[in-house]
């Protein structure tokens, strides 16, 4: 099997609007427009809704009502309504996946995401927006896995559930492939900026080139954080594990072990946002 017969079975593909797609390369760019962002926002009724929502909430505590998108906007910021529009997009691609409690994937992937802009603000080798986009998308392999091979996708699950092979090694041995590749290949697809797909394309292993790659060396830092959330293990053992090769590599200091306790405080934030 290739990665592009996954591809092909389009009618399967996660349903990212364009619109998003669209924003998401916009807010990128630190030049942008305010008067195209807003045009963007206000052609998608649910992200329009959802900016008036949040610009509107207690978190802003404004005096007086916004009901223009145009003003929203810009009391939103840049940095807030990409969070805004990659949450709601990314959330509302698929509704049921065989396989997937959707609930806990995007909630894991959305605490990936914050702990990869944590990292990336300590570090002048990776930009935090971009840690942040490619957290929120580093597993959508997987989900392009469920969707259209579920029974392969199932029969990796029970390898690893029953510690017989690790998720690359069961990946690579029934695919041929890895789900980081595919992941890649669908936001080539989607013509996401290259250095996104390939950073969540080797964050598994972010020394496979000559020159580790920043941005996936920040992503693999943030699913290590991540695992220690989830599983609750103790900080002196986080410490310990912490791997610190990966970090140089990023272009974080030594002294980030002594900042981990407050990685492991960052909760599931986003899921107001979907």
């Amino acid at each position: 099997m290739q990665v592009k017969d996954l591809l092909r079975q389009t009618d399967k593909l996660p349903n990212v609007p364009d619109v998003v797609r669209e924003l998401i390369l916009l807010l990128n760019d630190p030049d942008v427009n305010y008067s195209e962002l807003t045009e963007k926002v206000s052609h998608d009724q649910t992200i329009s809704l959802k900016v008036l929502r949040l610009v509107n909430s207690a978190y802003f505590g404004l005096s007086r009502k916004i009901s223009s998108i145009d003003e929203a906007t810009v009391l939103l910021g840049t940095e807030k309504l990409k969070t805004l529009v990659i949450a709601s997009g990314f959330a509302g691609s698929v509704a049921k996946v065989e396989g997937l409690k959707l609930p806990e994937f995007w909630a894991d992937s959305f605490r990936v995401a914050e702990l990869a802009q944590w990292l990336a603000k300590r570090t002048p080798l990776v930009q935090a927006d971009e840690a942040f986009t490619v957290g929120i998308v580093h597993n959508i392999g997987r989900l392009l896995l469920h969707l259209t091979e579920p029974a392969i996708a199932q029969e990796i699950q029970i390898l690893v559930a029953n510690r017989k092979a690790g998720r690359v090694k069961a990946e690579q041995d029934l695919l041929g492939f890895t789900s980081q590749d595919a992941g890649k290949a669908l936001m080539d697809l989607w013509k996401f900026p290259p250095s996104l797909g390939l950073a969540v394309q080797l964050h598994k292993r972010p020394f496979a080139n000559e020159d580790p790659n920043p941005l996936a060396c920040v992503l693999n830092l943030a699913c290590y954080l991540n695992a220690c959330i989830r599983t609750e293990r103790d900080y002196d053992l986080v410490r310990e594990g912490f791997p610190m090769a990966v970090a140089k590599a990023a272009g974080l200091t030594e002294g980030i072990v002594y900042e981990l306790e407050d990685a492991l405080m960052i909760g599931d934030g986003l899921n107001q946002l979907i």
